[in-house]
């Protein structure tokens, strides 16, 4: 019988941590059938002479929600060898929700997670009420890549609740309701159930989001529905007690978990990444796992590979955008902008508002003023980046004017780096190298004219393998395909074996590492997002069939709606 796909001369590193083999692979109807030395050829045939055959990325931390409806590639996952997302994070999802309560989950997602609401509205094509439904939605729609997602509390709680979830705790009957609905999309094929109690996590009009209004009891008692049906991991954004060093919320807040943990039986997932304001807090995180795993409980870290960095510029954010002048600055259209930029007497003015305070507090991602040791020229993927302290130093101007200045001389085409977390890149390193952590945390489809993480698992790659020799390859490969694969329930996934799913990366390990990021206007309703391509991959493969060649896109649709086990057991 004929393959459908052959990947010849390449050599394949497998997932497992293994070493490398030279071997070609065979694929039909999307699972790997032969690996080892195949003379037949393939209704596709790709050669790999020269290039690295690994499993498809998997990415743990996503937010593509809305992106899967006007984006089937999800990009910019996609050009990074992520052939499996999960969607549906820190408690932001768009269901359940009936379409003409759609205002609440919008609420939700505008702010915290960066979405713009004109795109929401323009894009998705409402046609669901029900978390099962909403599924059943995604199935049908047209998909590139795999996805799979958790039901999130926020649309939950206003699902329930309407209104009164922005401002009151839930009654008994509110939380059997909530307690029926998750059970239901469980059932139905959640991946699990995710809250959000950040203070980053404001609605536009500077409410909490609907899940920080709950107690710590609704939470108990939604992860131990859970835990009854013994299905699903509980992912979430934490209280950040963690910014400031000695707040007695922090033991508290660890106890909570691990006692959450050890009652439900359920794995326990977020994100740990070093701060320098507070060195060292990573490391209570890291105690926290293996305490909790002593005491029976199941607890993983989501680990960032690089600084956790926001992308400032005039055409999107930067630091002094809360101010009176710069907010009218930025009304205007490029060329004016230009030209006022390029005025000394309207620059000088600029530059004295920067002493002035912002009318209102930045959160998470979003651009603030920051010590200009701590913003950096972001004028190559590798760097190293020079401060904006530095570069006014060099040039004997306000370090505001040199931000004006160097994006100017770019016709205000340049990025600055505001790292919000992991600046010490060995802290980074050991949370990476912890056996209980998991390199993901991309954020893709949020925060989209402010991050551009999804590029992480390429630079685990590029940085800390090709230039660094912290791991080798086979390691790396391991962390980014069987190690989320085992943790978020993908069985067949994540490695390169006979029966398991012809998910692939085809790529140059001499040359892979993302390009540098670009601003365009491609959602719907024209909104902007930042985008980041990368060089070195030379197909991405789900389920048998080549979604792009090369950084191109085939046309080929082969992704799938993966559900979660209560879901694949029936």
């Amino acid at each position: 019988m004929p393959y459908d796909l052959v990947i010849k001369n390449g050599t394949v590193i497998d997932g497992s941590g293994l070493p490398g083999f030279r071997a070609d692979v065979g694929v039909r109807h999307g699972r790997i059938v032969s690996i080892g030395r195949i003379r037949e050829r393939g209704r596709e045939t790709l050669d790999a002479e020269g290039h690295v055959v690994a499993p498809g990325f998997v990415d743990g931390h996503t937010h593509m929600d809305a992106q899967v409806f006007w984006d089937p590639m999800g990009t910019s996952s996609c050009y990074h060898g992520i052939t499996t997302v999960v969607m549906g994070n820190c408690g932001f999802t768009l269901a359940p929700c009936a379409a003409e309560d759609k205002h609440f989950v919008v609420r939700n997602l505008q702010r915290a997670e960066d979405i713009p609401p004109e795109a929401m509205e323009a894009g998705i094509d409402w046609r669901w009420t029900t978390f099962p439904e909403f599924l059943d939605t995604l199935e049908s729609l047209p998909k590139g890549i795999n996805y799979a997602g958790y039901i999130g509390h926020s649309a939950l709680r206003t699902y329930v609740m309407g209104e009164r979830a922005f401002e009151k705790p839930a009654t008994e009957d509110d939380l059997r309701a909530m307690e029926r609905e998750l059970r239901d999309a469980l059932r139905a094929g959640a991946m699990g159930f995710t809250t959000s109690r950040s203070p980053s996590h404001e609605t536009p009009d500077h409410r909490p989001v609907a899940s920080r209004v709950a107690d710590w009891a609704e939470v108990r008692r939604l992860v131990n529905t859970m835990g009854e049906l013994n299905a699903g991991i509980f992912e979430i954004a934490g209280e950040n007690v963690d910014r400031e060093a000695g707040n007695p919320g922090l033991p508290d807040y660890h106890r909570r978990l691990k006692a959450l943990a050890v009652e439900s039986g359920r794995p326990i997932t977020f994100g740990v990444f070093g701060r320098r304001g507070v060195p060292g807090v990573w490391r209570k995180y890291m105690a926290l796992l293996d305490e909790t795993a002593a005491e029976g409980g199941r607890m993983f870290a989501q680990a960032h590979s690089r600084w956790l960095s926001a992308l400032l510029s005039f055409k999107t954010q930067m630091p002094f955008d809360r101010l009176p002048l710069w907010k009218d600055l930025r009304k205007l259209p490029l060329a004016e902008k230009i030209a006022k930029l390029r005025d000394p007497e309207f620059k000088k003015k600029l530059v004295e508002a920067t002493n002035e305070t912002p009318d209102k507090k930045a959160l998470g991602t979003e651009a603030r003023p920051q010590p200009y040791e701590w913003l950096f020229v972001f004028d190559t993927v590798e760097g190293p980046h020079r401060s904006v302290a530095e570069v006014a130093a060099e040039r004997g101007v306000h370090p505001a004017q040199a931000m004006i200045d160097l994006a100017l001389e770019k016709d205000l085409d340049l990025f600055f780096l505001m790292p919000v977390a992991n600046e010490d890149q060995d802290d980074a390193l050991e949370i990476m190298k912890h056996p209980r952590a998991c390199v993901t945390f991309s954020d893709s489809g949020a925060h989209v004219t402010q991050l551009m993480d999804s590029s992480l698992q390429t630079h685990l790659l590029a940085h800390w393998v090709r230039k660094k020799q912290a791991f080798t390859l086979p390691q790396a490969v391991r962390m980014l395909t069987l190690v989320p694969a085992t943790l978020w329930g993908f069985a067949d996934r994540g490695l390169v074996r006979e029966g398991m799913a012809a998910d692939f990366v085809v790529f140059d390990p001499e040359s892979i590492g993302a390009e540098m990021p670009e601003l365009v206007a491609d959602l719907p309703a024209g909104a902007k997002r930042l985008v980041q391509r990368c060089r070195g991959v030379a197909a991405t493969v789900v389920n048998g069939e080549t979604i792009l060649r090369d950084g191109k896109p085939t046309g080929a649709r082969p992704g799938q709606l993966l559900r979660g086990p209560l879901a694949r057991r029936g």
